[in-house]
């Protein structure tokens, strides 16, 4: 079972539970400090929520899972409004609104729904598990791997699989403001999983890249498109063009194209500029100081040496 090899974060009732009538969403801007839920009465909540990064990555999905299942089981008709309200939460991630279209069309064919949400549970468990053994097949005993943000399951499940088939890997985590992923997320999960792991500063993967520390550039895709184009966390970017720069191939998880979308499409969510004025409470520029924050990068195909998904990189 994958479950054994994620960790505690990134386990199902970690992320997100249906309880009191209700979702509870474990809040990750808390972590790693304290554990916390947020209680959500229903999607539009849970839609709220998304938006205000409770959870974050693939948490949004199971969240959403959750908030259509309980949805459904008060009022029936009310899911199409459930769905349309999730689905706009994130625009720029369309992994989320495409199952969620897939689970209207399967209710309006008569399927329960009290069968399909569980079904889509074991479907990802299982996608996520092919698609990190392909991911593992990448990494080499030895390799010093980059990653950005917080990449989720299909890359922590790959370097728990090469722990588990006796490669020594390290692994460089960027901090990634200005809500320190990296630093709350992907390094406690990594150092919980006994991966030996580095914090590093947004600006340093240059500088390990440069040094030879570093031989695979792994990220999740919060969106991938077919002329193998990604768009992930701010940040991504710049490590791409510092590993092509020095000869260190860069590979991206993805779910599934984006398919009948072009670069012009995409939608990339700028948020409130205040963010950047602050690390948490302590406050770390003038009030006065303007700020901009898109919260994604778009990568360029000829940066990207392949996109790890079901059946294959491509």
């Amino acid at each position: 079972m994958i479950g054994n090899l994620l960790p505690s974060i990134l386990r199902h009732g970690n992320i997100s539970r249906i309880a009191d009538d209700g979702v509870y969403i474990t809040d990750r801007r808390r972590l790693p400090f304290s554990r916390e839920e947020v209680f959500c009465p229903d999607s539009i909540a849970v839609a709220a929520a998304i938006k205000d990064m409770v959870t974050q990555g693939g948490g949004p999905l199971e969240a959403a899972l959750n908030a259509i299942l309980l949805d459904w089981r008060r009022d029936h008709g009310s899911i199409e409004r459930a769905a349309a309200a999730l689905s706009a939460a994130r625009p720029t991630n369309t992994t989320m609104k495409r199952e969620l279209q897939s689970i209207l069309a399967r209710v309006e064919d008569g399927e329960d729904m009290e069968e399909i949400i569980p079904s889509v549970f074991q479907r990802y468990d299982e996608l996520y598990d092919r698609i990190s053994d392909i991911g593992e097949s990448l990494i080499s005993d030895g390799d010093g791997i980059l990653t950005t943000c917080f990449p989720e399951h299909t890359f922590m499940l790959s370097v728990a699989k090469a722990r588990q088939n006796g490669k020594d890997i390290t692994v460089y985590v960027p901090e990634t403001r200005p809500y320190l992923q990296g630093s709350r997320l992907t390094e406690p999960c990594l150092r919980e999983m006994g991966i030996r792991t580095f914090l590093i500063t947004d600006g340093m993967g240059a500088h390990f890249l440069r040094e030879g520390r570093i031989q695979l550039y792994m990220t999740a895709s919060d969106l991938a498109l077919p002329d193998r184009t990604v768009v992930n966390k701010t940040g991504t970017l710049a490590n791409a063009i510092a590993a092509a720069r020095y000869g260190v191939p860069y590979y991206a998880f993805s779910l599934g194209f984006d398919a009948g979308r072009g670069r012009d499409d995409i939608d990339i969510e700028y948020r409130d500029g205040a963010s950047l004025r602050r690390i948490g409470r302590e406050r770390t520029a003038e009030d006065e100081a303007e700020a901009l924050y898109p919260c994604f990068d778009v990568i360029d195909p000829e940066l990207v040496a392949g996109i790890v998904m079901d059946g294959g990189i491509y």
